[in-house]
């Protein structure tokens, strides 16, 4: 018989860092695509926000007291900001214990005027930057919403270099409309030409509420199984120039694997502010509703149950390529036994990681699994 799954210890208490997130929920302009928390607003309404914000800051840092070993600034768009990224990242160093090798990211869209943003950027200490590249095919972009070129991207990541910035990722999209192995390689090859430290590679969802559910009956958008394809040729091509394919959307350099969001994946406390943020701090899940007005005039959580279960460790950690060590629950291990003969999965000495073809099914696979623990 498997042991019972443990409610108390989790591996989060053990951690005695936190991860830091804030959200910013303004873009200059909303994708077609998008279901994030966000709206388009004015330079008066940033500047109240990110009074708010740094008031939420500093109501938090008498809280909690741990160090911060990562933040990660979020959106929307964060670099609609421009310069006030140095005033919200001083507010963090000055509330809390910020380690002196924390990893710092903020995102950002790329953008002909990205200088003041960067610089900004650059003094405040952010030394990692995850830029919102989606495509490089200039058609693709323009059918997406973005507001960016191929090369307004490309000078964009040459000025961060240039600042001095040596932590650079890169998103990518899977699956767009009218989009083949064609058009995903010439996106391959302009992101591999910047070199960037890691890429996020994602397949398009169409959510509602968003201007692609308004028309996803005409969008020429690629099957199940074009779909599948173009994934695994983006994973079997990152890998062979050196990006180990590390979590189910996330592709790095030795060394470069994003450190905050490893934290959601292995259970580590982290502290989300702002508009729909999430928390998980002290074995409790937690987080602000998607409502700018109430986070500006009186932010307040709203608990989401206990989290850090045995059953959310083993789900989160099937996510990541190290996989989790399953050898306690012998019940499943025919199961697993299946999936590694079918090439979906890696069972060794007790350890089961998916494969690229695993992880493209892996909602399946990882809900199966848990019927069987």
């Amino acid at each position: 018989m498997p042991p019972p799954f443990r409610a108390a210890a989790r591996v989060s208490f053990l951690t005695d860092t936190l991860g830091l997130y804030l959200h910013i929920p303004f873009c200059r302009k909303k994708c077609a695509y998008c279901d994030f928390y966000s709206a388009v607003t004015t330079e008066a309404k940033i500047d109240e926000y990110v009074t708010a914000l740094s008031a939420e800051i500093k109501r938090w840092s008498k809280k909690v007291k741990k160090p911060i070993d990562t933040v990660y600034i979020g959106g929307g768009t964060p670099s609609v900001l421009g310069e006030r990224i140095e005033a919200v990242v001083q507010t963090v160093r000055n509330c809390f214990s910020v380690l002196p090798d924390a990893e710092i990211t903020v995102e950002m869209n790329p953008s002909d005027d990205a200088d003041e943003f960067l610089s900004a950027a650059a003094r405040s200490g952010v030394n990692r930057l995850s830029v919102g590249l989606q495509s490089g095919n200039d058609a693709e972009l323009l059918t997406l919403g973005r507001t960016h070129t191929v090369e307004a991207a490309q000078k964009t990541v040459a000025l961060a270099r240039a600042l001095g910035f040596k932590n650079i990722s890169l998103d990518l999209m899977l699956g767009l409309p009218e989009s083949g192995l064609q058009t995903l390689d010439k996106s391959i090859d302009f992101a591999l030409s910047l070199q960037p430290e890691h890429l996020s590679a994602y397949l398009l969802k169409i959510e509602q509420g968003t201007k692609f559910y308004a028309c996803r009956s005409s969008l020429a958008l690629p099957d199940g199984d074009a779909q599948a394809e173009q994934y695994l040729h983006l994973c079997d091509r990152l890998q062979q120039n050196g990006y180990r394919h590390y979590e189910i959307s996330n592709f790095a350099k030795f060394g470069f694997e994003s450190r905050h969001n490893t934290k959601y994946w292995t259970l580590a406390p982290y502290l989300g502010i702002g508009p729909s943020a999430h928390s998980f701090l002290n074995g409790m899940r937690f987080y602000y509703p998607r409502d700018l007005k109430a986070f500006l005039t009186r932010p307040d959580i709203v608990n989401d149950d206990l989290g850090g279960d045995e059953i959310e460790r083993i789900m989160l950690a099937l996510r990541l390529a190290d996989g989790v060590d399953l050898s306690e629950y012998r019940a499943v291990t025919p199961f697993l036994n299946q999936l590694t003969e079918s090439g979906l999965g890696v069972l060794q000495d007790g350890n089961f990681a998916l494969t690229d073809r695993g992880m493209l099914v892996s909602n399946q696979i990882i809900a199966e699994i848990l019927e069987r623990l």
